[in-house]
Protein backbone atom coordinates (compact mmCIF):
# COMPACT_ATOMS: atom_id res chain seq x y z
CA UNK A 1 0.00 0.00 0.00
CA UNK A 2 1.17 3.15 -0.72
CA UNK A 3 0.50 5.82 1.62
CA UNK A 4 -0.24 8.42 0.05
CA UNK A 5 -2.39 8.32 -3.48
CA UNK A 6 -0.73 11.05 -5.43
CA UNK A 7 2.24 8.74 -5.42
CA UNK A 8 0.74 6.01 -6.89
CA UNK A 9 1.69 4.32 -10.35
CA UNK A 10 -0.51 4.48 -12.83
CA UNK A 11 -1.54 1.03 -14.03
CA UNK A 12 -1.33 -0.13 -17.72
CA UNK A 13 -4.02 -1.99 -19.32
CA UNK A 14 -4.19 -3.45 -22.40
CA UNK A 15 -6.90 -1.98 -25.10
CA UNK A 16 -8.35 -4.76 -26.93
CA UNK A 17 -10.36 -3.65 -30.34
CA UNK A 18 -13.15 -5.91 -31.72
CA UNK A 19 -13.98 -5.90 -35.39
CA UNK A 20 -17.42 -6.92 -36.54
CA UNK A 21 -17.33 -10.36 -38.76
CA UNK A 22 -19.60 -10.01 -41.54
CA UNK A 23 -21.73 -13.30 -42.24
CA UNK A 24 -21.88 -14.92 -45.47
CA UNK A 25 -25.32 -14.47 -47.30
CA UNK A 26 -27.18 -17.39 -46.94
CA UNK A 27 -29.05 -18.51 -50.04
CA UNK A 28 -32.68 -18.16 -49.42
CA UNK A 29 -35.04 -20.96 -50.73
CA UNK A 30 -37.09 -19.34 -53.52
CA UNK A 31 -40.15 -17.54 -52.44
CA UNK A 32 -43.35 -19.18 -53.92
CA UNK A 33 -44.95 -17.28 -56.81
CA UNK A 34 -48.38 -16.30 -55.73
CA UNK A 35 -50.70 -15.46 -58.72
CA UNK A 36 -52.00 -12.35 -59.02
CA UNK A 37 -54.38 -10.63 -60.60
CA UNK A 38 -53.59 -7.89 -63.35
CA UNK A 39 -54.44 -4.15 -62.25
CA UNK A 40 -53.89 -5.48 -58.37
CA UNK A 41 -50.51 -5.29 -58.30
CA UNK A 42 -48.86 -2.33 -55.94
CA UNK A 43 -46.95 -0.03 -57.14
CA UNK A 44 -42.69 0.18 -57.05
CA UNK A 45 -41.19 2.50 -54.67
CA UNK A 46 -37.06 3.23 -55.01
CA UNK A 47 -35.92 5.14 -51.76
CA UNK A 48 -32.18 6.32 -52.27
CA UNK A 49 -30.72 6.03 -48.60
CA UNK A 50 -27.91 8.62 -47.73
CA UNK A 51 -25.05 6.87 -48.22
CA UNK A 52 -26.11 6.42 -51.75
CA UNK A 53 -27.30 2.89 -51.35
CA UNK A 54 -31.00 2.33 -53.43
CA UNK A 55 -33.58 0.43 -51.67
CA UNK A 56 -35.95 -0.82 -53.70
CA UNK A 57 -39.52 -2.80 -52.81
CA UNK A 58 -43.23 -2.87 -53.42
CA UNK A 59 -45.41 0.70 -51.15
CA UNK A 60 -47.55 -1.47 -48.25
CA UNK A 61 -50.22 0.82 -46.87
CA UNK A 62 -49.76 1.99 -43.16
CA UNK A 63 -51.72 -0.73 -40.75
CA UNK A 64 -54.99 1.41 -39.87
CA UNK A 65 -55.72 0.80 -35.78
CA UNK A 66 -59.16 -1.04 -35.56
CA UNK A 67 -61.47 1.80 -34.76
CA UNK A 68 -62.23 2.17 -31.09
CA UNK A 69 -65.47 2.00 -30.12
CA UNK A 70 -66.65 4.79 -28.13
CA UNK A 71 -68.83 3.19 -24.78
CA UNK A 72 -71.54 5.10 -23.64
CA UNK A 73 -70.77 6.72 -19.86
CA UNK A 74 -73.26 5.08 -18.87
CA UNK A 75 -74.29 1.40 -19.50
CA UNK A 76 -77.44 0.00 -21.10
CA UNK A 77 -77.87 -2.11 -18.06
CA UNK A 78 -78.19 0.63 -15.31
CA UNK A 79 -80.10 2.38 -18.27
CA UNK A 80 -82.63 -0.27 -18.40
CA UNK A 81 -82.78 -1.07 -14.17
CA UNK A 82 -83.62 2.43 -14.37
CA UNK A 83 -86.21 2.76 -16.55
CA UNK A 84 -87.58 -0.29 -15.01
CA UNK A 85 -87.72 1.75 -11.68
CA UNK A 86 -89.58 4.84 -12.84
CA UNK A 87 -91.79 2.50 -14.97
CA UNK A 88 -92.79 0.57 -11.36
CA UNK A 89 -93.52 3.51 -9.34
CA UNK A 90 -95.57 4.88 -12.03
CA UNK A 91 -97.71 2.12 -11.50
CA UNK A 92 -97.39 1.88 -7.98
CA UNK A 93 -98.81 5.38 -8.29
CA UNK A 94 -101.26 4.21 -10.56
CA UNK A 95 -102.52 1.37 -8.17
CA UNK A 96 -102.55 3.64 -5.47
CA UNK A 97 -104.61 6.15 -7.41
CA UNK A 98 -107.16 3.08 -8.37
CA UNK A 99 -107.02 1.93 -4.51
CA UNK A 100 -108.53 4.70 -3.70
CA UNK A 101 -111.03 5.01 -6.40
CA UNK A 102 -112.26 1.80 -5.32
CA UNK A 103 -112.72 3.06 -1.38
CA UNK A 104 -114.08 6.16 -2.38
CA UNK A 105 -117.01 4.32 -4.41
CA UNK A 106 -117.33 1.71 -2.07
CA UNK A 107 -118.17 4.50 0.28
CA UNK A 108 -120.38 6.25 -1.99
CA UNK A 109 -122.26 3.26 -2.62
CA UNK A 110 -122.24 2.30 1.09
CA UNK A 111 -124.18 5.60 1.51
CA UNK A 112 -126.81 4.96 -1.11
CA UNK A 113 -127.63 1.65 0.46
CA UNK A 114 -128.44 3.79 3.84
CA UNK A 115 -129.88 6.66 2.38
CA UNK A 116 -132.46 3.95 0.59
CA UNK A 117 -133.11 2.16 3.82
CA UNK A 118 -134.10 4.93 5.49
CA UNK A 119 -136.49 6.45 2.61
CA UNK A 120 -137.91 2.66 2.57
CA UNK A 121 -138.33 2.27 6.10
CA UNK A 122 -139.76 5.83 6.56
CA UNK A 123 -142.42 5.34 3.81
CA UNK A 124 -143.06 1.31 5.21
CA UNK A 125 -143.32 3.34 8.50
CA UNK A 126 -145.84 6.19 7.55
CA UNK A 127 -148.05 3.40 6.06
CA UNK A 128 -148.01 1.45 9.04
CA UNK A 129 -148.77 4.49 11.16
CA UNK A 130 -151.23 5.96 8.82
CA UNK A 131 -152.99 2.76 8.72
CA UNK A 132 -154.23 2.53 12.10
CA UNK A 133 -156.39 5.72 12.06
CA UNK A 134 -158.05 4.99 8.88
CA UNK A 135 -161.58 3.48 8.85
CA UNK A 136 -162.26 2.47 5.78
CA UNK A 137 -161.02 -0.64 6.36
CA UNK A 138 -163.29 -4.20 7.44
CA UNK A 139 -163.71 -4.76 11.30
CA UNK A 140 -163.79 -7.79 12.49
CA UNK A 141 -165.35 -8.34 16.29
CA UNK A 142 -164.09 -10.99 17.87
CA UNK A 143 -166.23 -12.50 20.84
CA UNK A 144 -165.38 -14.16 24.12
CA UNK A 145 -165.46 -18.02 22.76
CA UNK A 146 -166.13 -20.97 25.32
CA UNK A 147 -163.65 -24.02 24.74
CA UNK A 148 -165.13 -26.95 26.53
CA UNK A 149 -163.96 -30.26 26.15
CA UNK A 150 -162.68 -30.01 22.88
CA UNK A 151 -165.62 -28.49 21.51
CA UNK A 152 -165.66 -24.25 20.63
CA UNK A 153 -169.00 -22.57 21.59
CA UNK A 154 -169.55 -19.39 19.80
Amino acid sequence: MYPDPAHHPPVQRAVEVHQPTPYPLAVAAPAPVVSVQPGSVPAVASIVLPDGRVVTGYAVDPAQPEPVTVKPAVSRTAVNVALGGVGFLAVCGGLILLTSFIAALTAFITQLIVLAAVIFGGWIAVQVFSASGHQGGTTVNIRKAVIKRNHFHG
